[in-house]
């Protein structure tokens, strides 16, 4: 499996590239950011693990990255990601693409997935892409100006999610995370 429940900064970066890419470069960051999580939402659902590996909230205007939102509104911190390098800071609520950071850890299941969901989602207006996620999403509950976390397992039980099929990816994830502490310890 290509996929991680651990964030990941440079494939959110490199799938965040192939949306800019298929939009002549830019668009307007909330855009992207429901484009990204709608992404994250169909490879859970397909796959059992997102792209982006992020955090999701409940937010005003939908679900949200939060670790990407961050970066748009926060710009660069101490241990600068590679976001941005690749990624510039908004301008007039848009984001822009500075440079390719070619698809080196995104597998092709991932690549064309981001395509389907740019066929499907990537032309429509900001807003209106916003309140689809209100009512397309289950998970998404009203923050009332505020934010309320999303957890996996509130997107898996709106996917239809079995209890025991919930189970098998919670442990798939348990493995996962085990086998990134042995790889991270054995490279210290």
């Amino acid at each position: 499996m290509c996929m991680s429940f651990k964030f990941d900064s440079q494939k959110t970066v490199e799938a965040a590239a192939i949306f800019l890419k298929l939009n002549d470069g830019s668009m307007k960051y909330m855009a992207l950011i429901k484009l990204l999580y709608v992404v994250d939402r169909i490879a859970l659902d397909r796959f059992g693990e997102p792209v982006t590996g992020d955090h999701y909230v409940s937010m005003d205007r939908g679900p949200v990255l939060s670790k990407v939102l961050d970066f748009i509104h926060y710009g660069p911190s101490e241990n600068s990601e590679p976001w941005f390098e690749y990624i510039s800071s908004p301008e007039n609520y848009g984001v822009k693409l500075l440079k390719d950071p070619g698809t080196g850890e995104l597998c092709e299941a991932e690549e064309d997935l981001i395509q389907e969901v740019y066929q499907d989602y990537g032309k429509l207006d900001r807003f209106y892409l916003a309140k689809l996620t209100h009512k397309i999403f289950p998970e998404w509950q009203d923050p009332s100006g505020s934010a309320i976390p999303i957890r996996m397992n509130d997107i898996l039980t709106a996917l239809g999610k079995t209890d025991k099929e919930i189970h098998e990816i919670q442990e798939n994830r348990k493995q996962q995370e085990y086998l990134d502490l042995l790889l991270d310890n054995g490279h210290s």
